[in-house]
């Protein structure tokens, strides 16, 4: 192992989200900059480096140092100094600010921003709130180091050392060492492997029993990332002994342990399987069943109404629209249910069938509030229904401190209907919260399409209470004739009823098109041509504002990750500025999505949004998500991702004027008509297919719903 000591010239790369960076060094003993290749969570020019690694000779780029280990330190001289100041680490010091600083007060500028910070304002520049910034920078940079040095001490990378010490600021050190495994509870980012890496280089035991119970509650996580509330005793025990890399018989032994003294997990059954379950969500699903038992069997709060004397024909002469005989009786069960379910496929007429609803109960005086859980999905309603409707994040009015929600059984919500749209993504955890702020007075309908894609978190509420026939449900399945006129639509129900989609033909005007390729790779191209040229000229649409691709997957050509790449530098070639962070370029124009729930910003899961500008001085970059700026500051942008391609799954709730969807074969393992039919519901004006026949067949004839573990519909069954 050789090692190498000097000055960072520069910064060639650096990548925040992994910590690669290269770097061009000073090295003592070499006339010549050094490439070296490393990993380091911050690391700035001017900043004194020593790395342990070996010389490599690279094929494309020469005699390079490939750091194992790569340590940094302040710089002390005048000129390192200034050129560290300079790089952009420490927020409010620029360049010209940089040269203010030195000449201000030359080598012993670290010991004045730590012993004196007060005399940073003798700098012409700098007041109150730039000096509190620099020093809080400068605070952070010298955790990050003690953090490196703590993780190379331990065997461990230091690619998360910055989002470590974001999580847990001057306690890292303290929480590292008192439980590692925290590490892959609280940050994003950080494996179970990599805090039980950690955890075994601190001496803990292999057949420790913390380290087994840490296993068994990281395999029910990593289930519930899946959509699963718990998991069969004989598959959880499998997935922690393969984790863990220990006998089976001490995971079962450590499941046990954890049972008896009541910690995260809780034993039952389901469909007569023993079963383990999170606590939390074991406790919402049975929480859940109850409560909507408890409003099933009720009366709403509003006298009787009429319907099919009055009330029909009232409506039908407000509206213009004659009711069919199945949305009638939609009707006629809402206005007399205290809780039921409407759902159907596009074109049957559930937004005329709500705004039905909805006009005759506001007539009599019903409070009625509205939501959804997207952003886009509850603007959606709005537009159809005339009503003020807001995410069910604003609805339950989030408690940013605290991570939960203000409106609960304590304090609930004012309304004598609540109408939930969009259900099928609605999890477990988020219905919980929901029935508890909902007032026992009031009365609730779900509306949503049953045959769409689950919730991406925990739980499959919408299928578990239609199937349990505990709660009233009305299916609307006619398609009224002007919607039958959309290939869209038909397209839809075709592949719904296990029919691959036909091809118009050709020169016919249609809203629907499939384009069939070959090849995967090629497809990319093909893509690019339709979005970037043809579709816009053919229909008149804005391929950055109006087009949007939705695939099966993140990876692969034809996946989300590398088609934003490609996209993003056709649609948005030369912006002004731009920042790269996270392996992403980000860049004025860009479209991008909020791929985590960030109360403090109130912006949530799927929420897309466009980058309506970037201030380098500043280090932030401002994103509008439907006319409300939400600013991000250069370091946490690790939760947003460009959003020209996103999968279909985080395409649930939205619909965009226009839709192109890649099919093929690489997507095997995520096809499925569930999948297909809820990408071709998501466009309003056009859906564009791009691919292999054989791949869309599959996508068709596979009807096999992945199962989830939940217990909601037994214990609704059961009541």
């Amino acid at each position: 192992m050789d090692v190498l000591a000097g000055s960072v010239e520069r910064v060639t790369f650096h990548s925040p989200e992994t910590g690669f960076c290269v770097l061009k060094v000073h090295a003592r003993g070499k006339r010549d900059l050094v490439p070296v290749v490393g990993h380091a969570p911050a690391i700035a020019a001017g900043e004194w480096m020593t790395a342990s690694g070996r010389w490599t000779n690279d094929r494309e780029h020469g005699l390079q140092f490939r750091a194992e280990t790569l340590q940094v330190t302040a710089p002390t001289g005048i000129e390192g100094i200034e050129r560290y100041l300079a790089s952009g680490q420490m927020r409010g010091i620029g360049p010209l600010m940089a040269k203010r600083i030195v000449a201000a007060f030359g080598e012993a500028v670290f010991e004045i921003i730590e012993a004196a910070p007060g005399r940073l304002t003798e700098v012409e520049g700098i007041g109150k709130t730039r000096a509190a910034r620099i020093v809080k920078g400068w605070a952070e940079q010298k955790a990050v180091r003690e953090i490196m040095i703590f993780l190379h001490a331990h065997g461990v990378g230091t690619a998360r050392a910055t989002r470590i010490f974001r999580t847990y600021g001057h306690e890292s050190l303290k929480v590292m060492a008192e439980d590692p495994y925290r590490l892959a509870r609280d940050i994003r980012g950080i494996g179970f492997r990599t805090a039980d890496a950690i955890a075994l280089r601190l001496g803990l035991a292999r057949e420790a029993p913390r380290r087994l119970a840490a296993g068994v509650a990281y395999a029910l996580q990593k289930a519930m990332d899946e959509g699963h509330c718990g998991l069969p005793v004989d598959a959880l025990v499998r997935s922690a002994a393969d984790l863990l890399d220990v006998a089976p018989d001490l995971v079962r032994c450590a499941a046990a342990l954890a049972l008896r003294e009541g910690r995260d997990v809780v034993a039952d059954t389901l469909r007569g399987e023993p079963c383990l379950f999170l606590k939390g969500l074991h406790g919402a699903e049975r929480a859940i069943a109850a409560r909507l038992l408890d409003r099933a069997g009720g009366t709403p709060s509003w006298p009787p109404i009429d319907f099919l004397g009055r009330a029909r024909p009232w409506v039908e002469a407000r509206t213009g629209k004659a009711l069919s005989a199945s949305q009638a009786e939609a009707v006629d069960l809402a206005l007399s249910a205290k809780l039921c379910v409407l759902t159907g496929g596009p074109g049957v007429g559930k937004t005329s069938t709500l705004d039905a609803i909805l006009r005759i109960l506001t007539a009599k005086g019903v409070r009625v509030l509205l939501a959804a859980p997207t952003g886009r999905a509850a603007k959606r309603m709005a537009e159809q229904t005339g009503l003020e409707a807001r995410t069910i994040h604003r609805l339950l009015e989030i408690d940013p401190r605290n991570g939960g929600f203000q409106r609960d059984e304590t304090n609930p919500l004012d309304a004598d209907l609540v109408v939930i749209d969009e259900m099928s993504m609605v999890d477990v955890p988020l219905m919980h919260a929901l029935l508890k702020a909902i007032p026992e007075r009031a009365a609730l309908i779900l509306v949503g399409d049953v045959d769409q894609l689950p919730s991406v978190g925990p739980g499959q509420v919408l299928a578990d209470v239609i199937a349990s026939g505990r709660v009233p449900v009305a299916r609307l399945t006619e398609i009224f004739r002007q919607a039958a006129q959309s290939r869209i639509v038909t397209s839809a129900h075709r592949v719904n009823s296990g029919c691959v989609p036909e091809t118009p033909p050709r020169g016919e005007p249609s809203d629907f098109h499939i384009i069939e390729i070959d090849d995967p790779d090629a497809g990319v191209e093909t893509l690019i041509e339709a979005v970037a040229r043809r579709i816009p000229r053919r229909f008149g649409l804005d391929p950055t504002r109006d087009i949007q691709v939705l695939t099966p997957m993140i990876r692969g050509s034809l996946g989300s990750r590398n088609l934003n790449h490609r996209l993003q530098a056709v649609l948005n070639p030369n912006p002004p500025t731009l920042v790269e962070r996270f392996g992403w370029r980000f860049a004025p124009g860009d479209r991008v999505m909020e791929t985590r729930n960030d109360y403090d910003r109130d912006v949530f899961n799927g929420d897309l949004g466009t980058i309506a500008a970037i201030d380098m001085a500043e280090e932030v970059l401002s994103v509008d998500f439907d006319g409300r700026a939400v600013v991000y500051p250069f370091a946490e942008l690790d939760t947003l991702v460009p959003a020209f391609a996103t999968t279909i799954h985080k395409a649930q709730g939205s619909e965009y004027p226009a839709v192109v969807i890649p099919v093929v074969t690489q997507h095997r393992t995520m096809l499925a008509r569930n999948l297909l039919y809820t990408g071709l519901t998501r466009g309003r004006r056009l859906v564009v297919l791009i691919g292999q026949p054989r791949a869309i067949r599959t996508a068709v004839q596979d009807h096999t719903v992945r199962r989830r573990w939940t217990r909601l519909q037994e214990w609704l069954e059961a009541g």
